[in-house]
């Protein structure tokens, strides 16, 4: 299946992080979404429900970074694939990339992230 919904800079202020300074003050956290899905039947009907509703994946990536704090970028970007594809059947395929542009890295430096990819 090649068809693909791309939702791109979600932003959040979390305060996932290693180091006390992050848990404290918090960071802004970017989150790009690649969802793989059958996208057959909506582009006929034209019916929000042969889709995924790209609304309800935006605030649960928001709710994701804003809520409940983790070590790792690793395990937020592995929370929110989960999250879609435990309530979103429609979605074969979830990559998620989570964007720490302010993390706290001893060098000059444009963004870090990490990128998983969950299936079916």
């Amino acid at each position: 299946m090649s068809d693909q919904i791309f939702l791109t800079g979600i932003a959040g202020f979390g305060y996932h992080g290693l180091f006390d300074h992050e848990r404290h003050n918090g960071q802004d956290f970017f989150v790009d979404v690649v969802l793989t899905v059958d996208l057959t039947t909506a582009s006929q009907s034209d019916e929000i429900g042969d889709t995924v509703n790209y609304a309800e994946i935006t605030n649960l990536v928001v709710a994701q970074i804003t809520t409940e704090p983790v070590n790792l970028i690793e395990k937020l970007a592995g929370r929110i694939a989960d999250q879609i594809l435990r309530d979103h059947a429609k979605v074969l395929v979830a990559t998620v990339t989570v964007h720490k542009p302010q993390a706290p890295v001893d060098a000059v430096f444009k963004d870090i992230a990490v990128q998983v990819t969950r299936k079916r």
